[in-house]
Parts: structure tokens; C-alpha cells; sequence
């Protein structure tokens, strides 16, 4: 009876809310003090910080208000009588993980969190209480929210494989994360499209995977020139290179961030308390690795090249031979990766692997044989279990697509199930930890609009249907529940080649996903949060943000 009387109060409560207010993710608790006047922000304010972690907060604030008010406010340590806004660690602001409290009155504002982070979240509520019109007078409504986030687990993914971004545009993708009260920055970075992180013990990553020599034009099989010498059908090889032809523009393309340029950007995702996790992908999409290093292939004598196309990947041979060379090769890798990122988390990718290039691999069949392998599942269990434990050896824990699943799935891993949600429920059922990311419901590079005004991966992605997915399976226990640790969009790059088309078809998709995992399931209401979104479009135009206004009417 108490959980129905909460809900329901939960319920209410956000309709009172929305009702006045534009908040986006929606918070837990929050309402208007009528009978209060607002504050209004001047060049005198002042922005009062207890700690120089808090400082990070002030500074965040300090930017947007120059930006889109041409204000600066002073950052001070002691509290005037009146006219501050006041950002403090309160371990008594809230009960809950990552909770804080948010007061506005005529006289000050006070942001109280029980951590660090919280108080950036409660900054990040004040900035969407601020006039979206351009007015002379900045007035915040006197207001008491009570906030905390729904899941530990708020990712945003982006793949830098297929398309390349300089490290501005990584920064401002963090930027839109902090925003709305993402967490953690998923850094696709590895594929067979390029290898994009510079590894100091094998220069040709970079010098050799990180370029191609053209690009498919168009969806699949484009316009171009390039033939295909092998494809796939049903786990075996034809080579039938009348088949298809992929067409490509021809034009040499790539690019990679080097190691100073990676500390940078997980320096700035730490100053907005964000967790850059990188991927390395193995044991397939490694088109790229094998261009640099053919000898890790199960055609050693072979030419390989970087992918110059999307798309049927699996008519490729871009597995790497399952040796005591590549593991040497791999623990390599990750090391100076490790070294570099400080996550408790590093992806190795794992999924997508054909095993029909195992199975023609007399040397593949030979390392089965000496280690008591009984097929190529088992083999792609022992090659995901064996960088587990290396990687556990570091203090570190791996996550993987949820083909990790395949043979059998690795005792500490975290799963990230993206065929649906068929591989989280299997690891949530095992007590392992699982980020929910289904293509049809959280892959933002699918088009967001039927008549879509540029060309996207051929499947439909509505606002809506983001906005309505639920993270926890209704097939699983209570105590299995435990395990979803969160929701991650994904973002590929296909079809993504500049700023502009990131943020088309990040936006407002990211609005729905923020409120998805941050906001009690009983809050969630689409009426309203479009209604909301409105006022968050003018924030955007404040901002120069490009974004798809389709399922807005």
C-alpha cells in the first residue's frame, strides 16, 4: 500500500511540476514557492564554493551565463548576507546516491550534494531554470527540488572509427553529456574503419590503421569501385566478387588523437564528472590492426587494407588469429590504454566475430587442439575469458557486446546487450552487472524522421519510442533488477561526418534518454516532457545547437 501511495505521489508531483516548470531530465521531487519572490542574478551576485572541487560547478555556471547573458560572476569563498548563489557538499542534502537539494528564494540560491558530482547535477538544474528569452532581467523562480538519478549507469556512446572528430568537437559531445546528467562517455576507438588512439609500442596503428583510401558512398553497396573478394553465406566462404561492388569516392581519409590529446579530453570529462571509457575492439573488427600488422591475421601472407565500407563486415576476414603472438601483442595494447585512462572500466568490444576465419585457419585449429577447444565458440569464450583475466590482473573490468555471452560469458564482466535485450536478461539472471543499449530503441544514428533530409543507416528511430523505452525487462526478478545498471545511447558514424550531423541526430534523442535513465519510472509522462522540450529547443538556439524538431508540434 506504501509503494502505491509513493507512486502515486510521485505521480502527481511531477504533473505539478511540469505543469510550471521545464526541466529535462524531470527531477524526482520538486515545486514552486508561490508566495516567494524569484532571485534575480546581477553582475553583483556572487557564486559562493566550499571546496576548489565545487569551483568546477561555478565555473561550468560562470561559462553559460557568459555565453548566453554576456555575465560574469565573481567566485568567492565567504557567504555575503544576500544576492549568492551558494554550491556546497551536504552529506545530509539527500539519501540518496548522487542526490541533492536545489533552493531558490528572493535573497540566494543554494545548491547542496551529497558529493561533488550531485552539486554539478543541481548546477546543471539551475541553468534550465534561467530565461530562455533574451531579456535584460535574469530571474529564477523561487523553487525546492529535491533530485537524484534513477540509474548509477548514464552513457552516451560515439564512433570515431568510421568518422573522425577533432578533440573541439569531443569536448563539446562531453559538454552535451553534463548537460543532461550523463555519466559516463562510451569513446568508440578502435574498428576496421580506423584505429584511432595513438599506441607508442606499435607506430603503424597509426601510421598504416589509422587511414583509408576511400569511403563508400551512399548506403550499401554505394557507388563506387572497390570489389569484394569474399562473402559469406551461412558460415561459409564463396568468392564471388560479381556479386557485389562497393563503390567508394576514392578519397584518402583518417586521423587519430594522440596520447596528450586523450589526457586532455579525460581530463576535461573529469572536470564535469564524467567517465571516459574506451573501446578496443577485439577480436574482430581489427580490418585496421591487420593492415598495420597482417601477421596477427589468420592469412599471415595476406594484403589487408582498412575498411573503406560499412556494412556486411562479416564478407571480410577481420579476425585476429588466435595466438600466444596476438594475446602478446593485445596485453600490449591495453596496457599503455590503461595507463592512459583511469576507468575502472575498459570495452574490448566482442561481438560480430565470423567464426568461419577461425575454422579455414590450420594455426587457428592447431591453438584449439594444444588448449582442449572443442569449437569456435569455446574459442571465442577462452579468447574473451583470457583478456579478462589480464585486464582484472590491472585492477580493471572489461565490458563487451553482449556476444561476450557466446561459450560461455566471462565471471567478471559487464554486459552491454545491444541484439535487444535478450543477452542482459542471460548476465542479469547470472548476478552480472548489464548496460542496457537495444538497436531499435537506442541506436541514434537509425533516422529520427520518416523523410529524413539526409542520409542515415536504413532504420527509424522516433523520438517517441526513446522516450518510452524501459531498462529493467519486465521478465526478470527483483532481485535480478539489481543487475541493469543503466541505459547508453549510441551514436555510429557511418553516415555522421561533421559537427553539424552530430548534433542532428543526437538531439533531442539524448533529451528522452537523459530522462529515461535519471528520472523515477512514474514521472514520465511524453505529453509533457514535449512540451518541455520546447523550451529546451530555445536553450539549444542560445547555444547553437542543430536538432531535429520533427515529433515537436
Amino acid at each position: 500500500m506504501k509503494k502505491i501511495l509513493l507512486s502515486t505521489l510521485l505521480f502527481w508531483g511531477a504533473l505539478m511540476l511540469n505543469a510550471q516548470l521545464s526541466i529535462i531530465p524531470v527531477p524526482a521531487h520538486a515545486y514552486i514557492r508561490s508566495n516567494h519572490k524569484g532571485f534575480h542574478i546581477t553582475k553583483d551576485t556572487k557564486i559562493v564554493v566550499a571546496s576548489e572541487s565545487d569551483k568546477k560547478s561555478a565555473l561550468f555556471l560562470n561559462q553559460y551565463l557568459k555565453t548566453s547573458f554576456n555575465i560574469t560572476l565573481d567566485i568567492v569563498k565567504e557567504k555575503p548576507e544576500d544576492n549568492y548563489i551558494l554550491m556546497e557538499l551536504d552529506k545530509k542534502a539527500s539519501t540518496f546516491e548522487d542526490g541533492y537539494r536545489l533552493k531558490s528564494s528572493n535573497r540566494d540560491i543554494s545548491i547542496a550534494g551529497v558529493s561533488h558530482a550531485s552539486v554539478f547535477y543541481g548546477m546543471q538544474t539551475l541553468l534550465q531554470l534561467l530565461p530562455t528569452s533574451n531579456t535584460q532581467s535574469i530571474v529564477i523562480p523561487s523553487v525546492v527540488i529535491d533530485d537524484y538519478p534513477r540509474f548509477s549507469y548514464r552513457g552516451m556512446h560515439l564512433d570515431v572509427s568510421r568518422h573522425f572528430f577533432d578533440i573541439q568537437l569531443i569536448k563539446q559531445y562531453i559538454d552535451y553529456l553534463a548537460f543532461h546528467k550523463l555519466n559516463y562517455f562510451h569513446w568508440h576507438l578502435t574498428d576496421d574503419h580506423g584505429w584511432r588512439i595513438e599506441i607508442k609500442k606499435y607506430p603503424k596503428l597509426t601510421e598504416v590503421g589509422s587511414w583509408r583510401n576511400g569511403t563508400i558512398i551512399g548506403l550499401w553497396p554505394g557507388i563506387g569501385n572497390e570489389g569484394i573478394k569474399y562473402q559469406v553465406f551461412q558460415d561459409k566462404i564463396s568468392i564471388t566478387p560479381e556479386n557485389a561492388v562497393i563503390k567508394t569516392d576514392n578519397v584518402r581519409y583518417g586521423g587519430y588523437y594522440s596520447q596528450e590529446e586523450i589526457k586532455e579530453v579525460i581530463q576535461y570529462a573529469e572536470d564535469r564528472y564524467i567517465t571516459v571509457i574506451p573501446e578496443i575492439e577485439m577480436p574482430a573488427h581489427s580490418m585496421a590492426v591487420l593492415a598495420a600488422y597482417p601477421e596477427l591475421g589468420t592469412e599471415p601472407n595476406k594484403k589487408y587494407s582498412v575498411a573503406e565500407t560499412w556494412g556486411m563486415m562479416n564478407k571480410y576476414n577481420n579476425v585476429l588469429q588466435v595466438s600466444e603472438r596476438t594475446f602478446g601483442f593485445l596485453e600490449d595494447v591495453l596496457t599503455e590504454v590503461m595507463e592512459l585512462f583511469p576507468s575502472r572500466y575498459i570495452h574490448i568490444g566482442g561481438d560480430e566475430a565470423s567464426k568461419v576465419w577461425w575454422r579455414q585457419s590450420p594455426e587457428t585449429q592447431n591453438f584449439m587442439k594444444e588448449h582442449q577447444i572443442k569449437d569456435e565458440a569455446g574459442l571465442q569464450s577462452y579468447f574473451i575469458h583470457r583478456i579478462e583475466k589480464f585486464v582484472n590482473s590491472k585492477g580493471r573490468i572489461i565490458i563487451g557486446w553482449d556476444e561476450i555471452l557466446d561459450g560461455g560469458l566471462a565471471p567478471n564482466a559487464v554486459v552491454m546487450s545491444w541484439q535487444g535485450e535478450k543477452g542482459g536478461i542471460a548476465a542479469a539472471r547470472s548476478k552480472q552487472k548489464v548496460i542496457m543499449t537495444p538497436e531499435d530503441k537506442l541506436y541514434f544514428n537509425h533516422s529520427q524522421f520518416i523523410k529524413d533530409d539526409s542520409l542515415t543507416a536504413n532504420k527509424f528511430l522516433p523520438l517517441k519510442d526513446v522516450y518510452q523505452y524501459e531498462p529493467v525487462p519486465k521478465e526478470i526478478t527483483a532481485e535480478e533488477q539489481k543487475y541493469i545498471w543503466g541505459a547508453q545511447g549510441n551514436l555510429w558514424s557511418e553516415y555522421i561526418s561533421n559537427p553539424s550531423k552530430v548534433q542532428y541526430m543526437l538531439f533531442p534523442r539524448i533529451d528522452a534518454l537523459s530522462e529515461v535513465v535519471w528520472s523515477p519510472k512514474e514521472s514520465r509522462i511524453y505529453s509533457d516532457f514535449t512540451r518541455r522540450l520546447r523550451d529546451q529547443f530555445r536553450r539549444y538556439d542560445k547555444m547553437g545547437i542543430r536538432y531535429s524538431s520533427h515529433y515537436v508540434k
